[in-house]
């Protein structure tokens, strides 16, 4: 009986040592990628001549990097405006879209084909493309220079993604709760955000994750339409700084403003990764 163990405990680590190589490259991209980040943060905290001279943190910690950038540079209002951008953006395209992939996953009616290949195409189709044509449209409709601009372009640019993600979760969910709703004197509309839109909240938490982080780092958007200094997003806002540097050379407040951009979406991943995967693969699998 001990052989039988011994052997099988040696059969599986013979199968994960063969097994390691697949491993090397991810080992290498995170060591870089924790270096690299590791490197921008203790820059943040470090002056801008310790930087040029190699002597990080040698004259303490400077949290007023971060105050700094926040308050001179105007990151902080930035800052808000990408969260009005991304609350409304998510708030809107999970409004339109689930109704819209539940419909198209439940209801049979002609044309849904058409309808299902409209936002297929609408969802292949690069956003860049569409810029000329919308700030033509906002310059004659007196929307440009406006946050309603922006974010009605965020809600309908990702919409398509939004029905073509939400409809697998729909199509999984059992049909017999919607029988059950119909017994009970439901109307469909009662029914869908009664019971179906809460029993679909993995992959509307996951949508949601997914349409923050785009709106999060979408830049090209936001320099054509939000051309104001009191309407840039982050990503726009980022971009100034980093040019003002060639006169001002506060790169500590640079590296500062770098963090402070990049830990929202990096505190997305850290706590809400299972919820990501779980959505992720919620909807694959039809009951």
């Amino acid at each position: 009986m001990k052989m039988k163990v011994q052997y099988k405990e040696k059969h599986s680590l013979k199968k994960e040592i063969r097994h390691l190589p697949k491993y090397i490259p991810l080992a290498i991209w995170l060591i870089f990628t924790v270096a690299m980040i590791g490197w921008i943060f203790i820059a943040s905290l470090s002056t801008t001549s310790e930087i040029y001279n190699d002597g990080l943190l040698q004259s303490g910690l400077h949290f007023e990097n971060y105050l700094n950038v926040l308050q001179r540079h105007k990151l902080g209002t930035y800052f808000l405006n990408s969260i009005i951008y991304c609350a409304a953006g998510c708030a809107g395209v999970i409004l339109i879209a689930s109704p819209a992939a539940y419909v198209l996953a439940r209801i049979q009616f002609k044309g849904k084909n058409l309808v299902n290949n409209i936002f297929v195409v609408g969802m292949s189709i690069p956003s860049v493309m569409l810029v000329m044509p919308l700030f033509k449209m906002a310059t004659s409709l007196g929307l440009v220079g406006s946050r309603w601009v922006l974010i009605i372009l965020y809600i309908c640019v990702n919409v398509p993604f939004g029905v073509f993600f939400l409809s697998g979760f729909f199509i999984s969910l059992p049909k017999a709760l919607e029988e059950a709703a119909e017994i009970d004197g439901c109307t469909p509309s009662k029914a869908f955000w009664k019971i179906m839109f809460p029993l679909a909240q993995p992959g509307i938490v996951t949508l949601t994750i997914f349409n923050f982080i785009t709106i999060w780092n979408e830049y090209f958007m936001a320099l054509i339409f939000a051309n104001k200094t009191e309407l840039r997003t982050v990503s726009t806002g980022l971009q100034a700084i980093v040019q003002s540097m060639k006169y001002s050379g506060d790169w500590a407040g640079l590296f500062a403003g770098v963090i402070i951009v990049f830990l929202p979406t990096f505190v997305l991943y850290i706590f809400l990764s299972n919820k990501i995967i779980a959505g992720v693969t919620g909807g694959a699998v039809k009951e």
